[in-house]
């Protein structure tokens, strides 16, 4: 019985390069001299950090520009609020949403179902398997979830026939 599994995985060797050629880039701009801005990565967390609102905001444009040029998917960062540190400093935290939320699992188990497909949907941990009778019913199944999932990344791999 043909299945695949729905997942969503960000390339951490790529955020990595794309915040090393961030930090590059500020550290070498004309409007960052002098200042403390500058973008930390720790497992599943980034942290950005500027000198106040205007310089983070730049900050977050050039991160972003790096991880879209890198092809990360920028809908896989969810942005904190920007905290006021000692002084003029601002620091704010952004996570990496790696995994399929349960709700958005439950979510896109309930439109393959509403789909009236001949396949079954399961979640399993942070991924939803999809199995059916046919590869024809899992590529229109495919199909469901890229056009209703929009606000979140999702990958589709592990094919098995």
């Amino acid at each position: 019985m043909p299945s695949f599994d729905i997942v969503s995985e960000v390339n951490q060797v790529e955020v990595r390069n794309a915040l090393d050629q961030a930090n590059r880039e500020i550290s070498s701009r004309f409007d960052f001299k002098g200042s403390d801005a500058r973008v930390e990565h720790n497992d599943k967390e980034l942290t950005l950090y500027a000198d106040d609102d205007f310089k983070l905001k730049q900050v977050t444009d050039v991160l972003l520009g790096k991880l879209t040029k890198r092809g990360v998917d920028v809908r896989a960062l969810k942005f904190g609020d920007a905290e006021k540190m000692s002084g003029d400093k601002v620091k704010q935290v952004v996570t990496l949403r790696v995994g399929i939320e349960q709700e958005l699992a439950k979510k896109i188990v309930k439109q393959i179902k509403d789909g009236k497909l001949k396949v079954q949907a399961s979640i399993q941990g942070d991924a939803v398997r999809v199995s059916g009778a046919k590869r024809d019913e899992l590529q229109n199944a495919i199909a469901l979830v890229k056009k209703t999932v929009t606000d979140f990344p999702v990958q589709f791999g592990n094919f098995r026939d």
